[in-house]
């Protein structure tokens, strides 16, 4: 024990002095001789502590903490640990056990300091709630309370006298420690319900955001402190009276959102209740003590339930505006009770009302104003909008009345929804607002939407004034006469006494039974009315009103009453001059009373009453009448338009309520159809296009008058002017049904078929209609015209004999509208020339006979007629053929046509515009044109741009005539066009194909990318985006271009020879045998398109020919190029061209090349003969090196004919002679030289085997880089198995350098044929060797390794191949796809065993179907498919 003690005084003393690491030694003696010892607990923790050693102290700590829970010095330190190391949470838990401890002993001093130590904390951590938390400690409810509270009470003049100052006046005072903590529960819960409301949001399926921010509300509410705090500040003694209604509001406001949050459900309708008593209560003691609380005030004002505003307390709505003068509420009931002359302010006893008078002579404002101006900052109160709605109703502004009453009912309902409560009689009176105002706005158009309103409202309150009047009006509208009388006599015997509503009931019976009975009763109470009127001031409308109606009455009796009916419509005049009925009614006297009539003055007053009041009806019309028969189309449109206005327009008098408006029936069907006709085309003036406005105007009349076959014709029309073309279809078939003799529809829906593209239909339909109207014009007009789009859609479409039929029908008709009218030859001589124009494109004519017959009939008629002088070749120039014929034709029809139309510039534009298109096909098909008619071209085109140069046509040509030789001219005269029409795709692919034809491919290829997106079925320019790519090196893009053109239905023949070229040329080029060749089928179906179109151009069959022989096709091929012969040899003798002559050595070649493939030796031998005698010029011709590879191709095409009839000898001096042709050309000699040697080795004879090596082992000795001639030995030393030939042949090439190897065999031959002779010999393990040789020679090209990947794969090392195929699949060019595709199969054959594991399978399966995706023509896809599945099938 005195070893213990001295070691502890060591320590004390080590800890005194600083000492820390004597003193951690010492205290650690005694936890070793004493390990529960609490002191050196202590001592050791707080040198560990001193010494930065933080995790131990504590650890030392909590240790002496278990040992005496009680004692104090180790929760010292423990604090101080955590203080110092800035754990604060840990540190606040420490101190809370300190401050229970202090308690515990009872020391207040000590106490206090660890609640101020708690608080300071709590505070620096800026944590709200825990500074709440600490806080609350300080409150009377709090555990500390009792203890602390035996502190003396603060000395305020030396408040640092002691360590407990601010705990001393907290306990003495609570108030401003309770305000501090509300402030903080507060600004807590604001700042979550912010947080949370934003982080419900972005939740699927999340409300709205009032919704989330009620449920994040219920939720705060429901657990918050704030209302025991409010209570806590509102008992307190020292709380001021500010402070009180601050709090209270805070409360009632607390209160209020919460009864709002909740909902009306049953397991919170307890709740509910209970708030709704405790709001209820709180307003009633402000409203009861007069407490200028404004949220209280509105809260009470919006939930009186009041049927009509006044049945509201005024004199409480007195003391709020007293109470609350600047609450927008209260403005709003100051400026409704100054509207109706209500005081605002009630004089109190014993006041002399000096106040009273100073606030009202300080309101200088026109009330409505006030109102106004206070609704358009606040409009979310419900009495706001009652007391809004009610004026504008008074004010009869019913559109404002009716949608300001429906905020208000929208209102209503949350008010009804926030607080529990139902107000039915404030629903009634917005009812009944809405209802009136929909009635009064432009009856009858919105009674459908009153009346479910009024049946609501009426059957909870049968009784109100204002919704059975709206109800009566309604029926009076509908003349449902007695029905209305009944409820006006009502409204009449509910307000006896009153001589507004009253008095006016009163009449309104009266006028309705008259006009249902005519009972000479209702004449004498309208004069007692007048009676009651005469003697009140202010009422002269009504007067003039209720004279009206009596002076209507004595007219309906007719005869001699009607002189006294004037008198009462003249009374009524002079009572109130602007009553536009009175007007109108003395139009009908002075038109159909007075003797005789006086239209003067009736279509004044009919003015006048328009005048007054747009919704005269009756006098609208009149005048409407009246200035159509003095054609004053003008002011027809003026009436009708104010008309339309006078019953709401389109919209029915509410503007923005979009389609939720009943489409009403109009009134006045006529002004609508005037507004239609207007719109459409103007009697008066141009057409004005103003197609939909003119649509809605006669689909609008149709509600009225749906039976109008004239109305539905007129907007078949219009919808087809429109562009609609189905629409228009419909409404024409509906006019049919109504009037099926109305051909003119008919008519029209024949035109509209022909805009549709149907000119079937269309054909039908015209002919139909002149089966019973034969010299109709515009019928014959319009079906030459169809025929002639017939024929142009059939052409384009490949169908050209259904196209020249077409196009034959169209003449005919043409002629026949020249007999039978003889005025209209302009029209007639369009559609001549125009099919005339087409017809010469056929080579041939299939109606040989009809064409023959409508020919002559033309010429002769084209001789009588007398054309203008235009120095145009003789129409006995055009007689060489047949479809040149026709061209002339239309030459000089267009020359007619010049005279013809000479008024119309719109018609001499068009005439010179044909016959310059005219004069450029003749140039295309005469082989040399003249100079003068490409002048006249000129001259042609800008005689049309004269008579009309806003037609882009007209500039397109012009740009097309100097396409080639003034590019700026072209240029602008392409921009010109864009500038009328900048979306017309031919103008943008011309404006591209000029720059690529000058060189500018970046500019053409954004001209052509706008033609793409106008039109994206022109094919021209897919083929103009084909040739800049293919000008910019882009060839696979071009080929891809080209393709997709040829696809489109509107493909070119120029397209078609280009496409079929290219893939001609691709198909020259040498590839490898892994590589895939080209697929020549597609471009067999273009070229034999391309033929069909142009079956005279010798180059397409010739090179159709070529493709027929490239895919087996040796027949069509023979007869293809023989047809090239004939034509070449007719066009030679006419003009004996020099490259014709050539062209046709050429096809004789060919021919010969062909009749060898079939067997026809002997024919091929007179072809190759022919070739010969055509290239006898031998040296001296021009093309030295062309003439000399055709005539070595026919002396081996000799040499081979000689050979297959057994003709050796002379097989083999042609090839001699061959030889001798090739000179010094190793190219040529090498090609004649392996072929020569391989027709000896066909001989069979071991002898010619023999000479066939050792001549070409000769020959390579000459030409050691000729891989051909190598290849060719090397395959003889492979089939006869002779190692030192293949080794003879092939290692010159294998020791070349690498580089010049690679250059030398770009197809890599040589491996291929050593890899195959190993194979041959069952020599695998040789056969990869050399595979992964050309491996590493080329490690960035997949075919060798695919070529090494299948080795393996038959050596049956399925994982060596998966490696190697790892790295080869690829995109972006079509070689790629390729090697993409055929790499994926055998990946997939390599990945896949019956062994293999079902994930193995599965991807392999994916990937054989990838690979036949890529390619699906390739069978070895589909055989490795039936494998993978067979793999898969077996478990």
């Amino acid at each position: 024990m005195s070893f213990a003690k001295s070691k502890l005084k060591l320590a004390r003393d080590a800890i005194g002095k600083k000492d820390y690491a004597t003193a951690q030694d010492a205290a650690t003696q005694v936890l070793d001789y004493e390990p529960e010892n609490y002191h050196a607990h202590v001592f050791l923790g707080l040198a560990l502590l001193k010494l930065d050693h933080l995790n131990q102290s504590e650890q030392i700590y909590r240790k002496a903490i278990d040992l005496a829970p009680g004692q104090i010095l180790a929760w010292q330190g423990l604090s101080q640990l955590y203080e110092q190391a800035g754990n604060w949470d840990k540190l606040l838990d420490t101190l809370e056990n300190l401050a229970q401890l202090h308690q515990k002993i009872d020391d207040p001093t000590k106490l206090a300091e660890v609640v101020k130590k708690i608080i300071d904390v709590s505070r620096n951590l800026d944590d709200r709630l825990k500074l709440v938390k600490a806080l609350s400690y300080l409150l009377t409810d709090s555990p500390f309370y009792p203890t602390l509270s035996k502190l003396p009470p603060p000395d305020p003049t030396n408040p640092t006298a002691t360590t407990t100052a601010y705990v001393q006046q907290a306990i003495y005072n609570e108030l401003l420690t309770l305000e501090e903590m509300v402030e903080l529960v507060e600004k807590q819960e604001s700042a979550y319900t912010e947080k949370e409301v934003e982080r419900r949001r972005t939740r699927l399926g999340a409300g709205g955001p009032e919704q989330i921010r009620k449920e994040v509300g219920r939720e705060v509410w429901a657990q918050s402190h704030l209302l025991k705090l409010y209570d806590q500040i509102l008992n307190h003694p020292n709380t001021s009276d500010e402070l009180r209604r601050t709090t209270e509001s805070k409360l009632l406001h607390y209160k209020t959102n919460y009864l709002h949050s909740i909902p009306l459900s049953e397991d919170l309708r307890e709740i509910k209740l209970k708030l709704m008593e405790e709001v209820d209560e709180q307003i009633r003691g402000v409203i009861l003590l007069k407490i200028p609380n404004e949220f209280a005030w509105t809260l009470y004002m919006e939930e009186q339930d009041c049927e009509t505003m006044s049945d509201y307390d005024f004199a409480l709505i007195r003391q709020m505006i007293y109470l609350l003068p600047n609450s927008p509420l209260a403005k709003v009931l100051a400026g409704y009770l100054r509207y109706i002359s209500e005081p605002v302010y009630e004089e109190e006893e014993g006041d002399d009302g000096k106040e009273t008078e100073e606030r009202t002579a300080q309101i200088d404002e026109d009330p409505f104003d006030s109102i106004m101006s206070v609704f358009s900052e606040s409009q979310d109160k419900t009495l706001i909008c009652r007391v809004v709605s009610e004026v504008y109703l008074i004010e009869e502004d019913y559109e404002n009345a009716s949608k300001v009453a429906k905020s208000g009912l929208t209102l209503l309902g949350r008010v009804e929804q926030h607080s529990g409560k139902k107000l039915p009689r404030t629903r009634v009176g917005f009812q009944a607002i809405i209802a009136t105002a929909l009635v009064h706005l432009f009856p009858p158009k919105h009674h459908q939407r009153a009346l479910p309103i009024l049946r609501q409202a009426l059957s909870f309150s049968p009784n109100n004034i204002r919704c059975l009047f709206a109800h009566a009006y309604i029926l009076q509208t509908a003349e449902d006469w007695l029905p209305a009388a009944d409820v006006f006599d009502k409204i009449a015997s509910l307000l006896s006494d009153d001589l507004d509503g009253g008095l006016k009931a009163t009449e309104e019976q009266a006028w309705s039974h008259w006009r249902a009975t005519h009972e000479e009763a209702d004449i004498q109470s309208l004069r007692g009315v007048l009676a009651t009127l005469s003697g009140l001031e202010g009422r002269e409308h009504d007067t003039a009103r209720c004279l009206w109606r009596i002076g209507k009455c004595l007219w309906d009796q007719g005869g001699e009453k009607r002189e006294e009916a004037y008198t009462f419509f003249i009374n009524s005049l002079k009572r109130d001059s602007s009553f536009a009925p009175a007007f109108t009614s003395l139009g009908f006297y002075y038109t159909e009373v007075t003797s005789p009539p006086d239209p003067v003055r009736a279509s004044k007053c009919f003015q006048k009453a328009f005048e007054l009041d747009y919704r005269e009806n009756a006098a609208a019309r009149k005048l409407a009448e009246g200035f159509a028969e003095d054609r004053e189309w003008d002011l027809v449109e003026v009436v009708a338009r104010r008309t339309i206005e006078g019953e709401g327009g389109i919209d029915a008098g509410i503007k923005d309520s979009g389609s939720s408006v009943i489409k009403f029936i109009p009134m006045n069907a006529w002004a609508w159809k005037a507004i239609g006709i207007i719109e459409m085309a103007s009697p008066c003036r141009l057409s004005r296009q103003n197609y939909l406005p003119a649509i809605q105007a006669f689909q609008i009349a149709l509600r009225a008058e749906p039976e109008d076959p004239l109305t539905w014709s007129r907007l078949g029309e219009v919808y087809s002017k429109a562009g609609r073309h189905a629409a228009a279809i419909k409404a024409l078939h509906r006019a049919l049904e109504l009037d099926p003799e109305n051909w003119l529809c008919t008519f029209l829906t024949g035109e509209l078929k022909s805009e549709m593209g149907l000119f079937q239909d269309a054909i039908v339909i015209f002919n139909r209609l002149l089966e019973h109207r034969p010299d109709e014009l515009s019928v014959l007009v319009a079906l030459a015209q169809a025929y002639l789009s017939l024929g142009r859609t059939e052409s384009r479409e490949g169908y050209h004999v259904r196209a020249e039929t077409s196009f034959l029908n169209a003449i005919d008709v043409a002629l026949s509208i020249i007999q039978r009218h003889s005025g209209f030859g302009g029209l007639a001589w369009k559609v001549i020339s125009d099919g005339t124009l087409q017809m010469c494109s056929r080579p041939v004519f299939q109606e040989k006979a009809r064409a023959d017959e409508i020919s002559g009939t033309l010429k002769s008629l084209l001789s009588t007629e007398r054309a203008q002088t235009l120095d145009l070749p003789s129409i006995t120039e055009f007689e060489s053929s047949e479809s040149l014929a026709f061209l002339g034709i239309s030459i000089h029809a267009c020359s007619l046509r010049l005279d013809l139309n000479a008024p119309s510039s719109v018609a001499r534009g068009s005439a010179w515009y044909d016959l310059a298109i005219s004069l450029q096909f003749w140039c295309h098909r005469v082989a040399t044109p003249k100079p003068e008619v490409e002048k006249r071209i000129v001259e042609a085109i800008k005689n049309a741009l004269r008579e009309d140069p806003s037609n882009d046509l007209y500039w397109i040509a012009y740009g097309n005539a100097h396409f080639s030789g003034h590019a700026k001219i072209a240029q602008h005269a392409y921009i010109k066009a864009l500038e009328l029409d900048s979306k017309n795709v031919i103008t943008w692919t011309n404006l591209g194909f000029l720059c690529y034809h000058h060189g500018d491919t970046e500019l053409a290829n954004e001209a052509l990318h706008r033609a793409q997106v106008t039109d994206p079925d022109c094919s021209l320019a897919w083929l103009g985006q084909a040739l800049v790519a293919a000008a910019n090196g882009h060839d696979f893009d071009a080929q891809t271009l080209l393709t997709h053109a040829t696809s489109l239905t509107s493909s070119l023949p120029d397209i078609d020879a280009e496409y079929a070229i290219r893939v001609f040329y691709e198909s020259r080029t040498p590839k490898r045998r892994t590589e895939t060749q080209v697929d020549l089928i597609p471009c067999f179906f273009a070229l034999d398109r391309y033929c069909s179109r142009r079956p005279n151009d010798a180059s397409g069959l010739h090179l159709f020919a070529l493709i027929c022989e490239k895919i087996g096709h040796i027949d069509l091929a023979v007869s293809l190029v023989s047809r090239a012969i004939g034509i070449l040899e007719a066009a030679y003798e006419e003009s004996e061209n020099e490259t014709v002559e050539r062209q046709f050595t050429i096809a004789n070649t060919t021919l010969g090349r062909l009749l060898l493939s079939t067997g026809e030796y002997d024919r091929s031998l007179e072809s190759f003969q022919t070739v010969l005698g055509l290239l006898s010029g031998g040296e001296d011709t021009p093309i030295v090196k062309e003439t000399r590879i055709l005539r070595v191709q026919a002396h081996l095409g000799l040499a081979l004919g000689h050979f297959m009839l057994q003709n050796y000898q002379s097989s083999l001096n042609a090839s001699q002679e061959a030889l001798n042709i090739a000179g010094d050309d190793l190219t040529i000699k090498g090609q004649i030289m392996v072929l020569f040697t391989q027709t000896l080795w066909a001989l069979g004879t071991e002898e010619m085997r023999e000479a066939a090596k050792s001549q070409l082992l000769e020959y390579i000795a000459v030409d050691p880089e000729n891989l051909i001639a190598i290849n060719t030995l090397a395959g003889m030393g492979i089939l006869t198995g002779d190692e030192n030939l293949i080794d003879a042949a092939l290692s010159e090439v294998i020791n070349l350098p690498l580089d010049q190897r690679q250059e030398l065999d770009i197809n890599r031959e040589v491996d291929y044929l050593l890899v195959q002779h190993h194979l041959s010999q069952g020599k695998i393990d040789k056969a990869v060797s050399v595979a992964q040789k050309e491996v590493l020679s080329e490690p960035g090209k997949p075919e060798p390794r695919i070529q090494l990947a299948t080795l393996m794969i038959q050596k049956g090392e399925r994982r060596s191949a998966l490696a190697l195929l790892a790295g080869t699949s690829s995109s972006g060019t079509k070689e790629d796809l390729v090697s993409t595709s055929t790499a994926l199969v055998l990946h997939s054959v390599a990945l896949c065993s019956t062994e293999a594991s079902a994930q193995d399978k599965a991807t392999s399966l994916r990937e054989i179907q990838r690979a036949i995706m890529l390619r699906p023509f390739n069978m070895k896809s589909w055989r490795a498919l039936g494998y993978i599945r067979s793999c898969a099938a077996v478990a």
